[in-house]
């Protein structure tokens, strides 16, 4: 009989990725101690603003700790880049408010 070889899966990607994890952590610490940090030029909150934000750390968490969602739009909308961006977005959303 011979015996068959088959390949192992490989790895999940794993291992904590440091940069967007203190990102979000980053977020998170700040949004909790400073909320009005968010806020339009009229003192409402900025939906816009908030949304990517919170995607942006949402992302970050994901990311940071190492998990890689199997479904490809997932793992690119919650990826060490997608953190990036969503601070982009809100950064961008919050200056040209003011």
């Amino acid at each position: 009989m011979a015996a068959t070889h088959t390949q192992p899966d490989p790895a999940p990607a794993g291992g904590l990725r440091w940069l967007p994890l203190l990102a979000a952590i980053a977020i998170m610490l700040g949004i909790t101690a400073w909320p009005h940090a968010l806020s339009g030029p009229t003192g409402g909150a900025d939906h816009w603003a908030a949304m990517a934000l919170f995607w942006a750390m949402s992302a970050g968490f994901v990311a940071g700790v190492g998990f890689r969602p199997h479904f490809i739009l997932w793992r690119a909308g919650f990826s060490g880049p997608a953190c990036l961006i969503g601070i982009a977005l809100a950064l961008l959303r919050l200056w040209t408010l003011h």
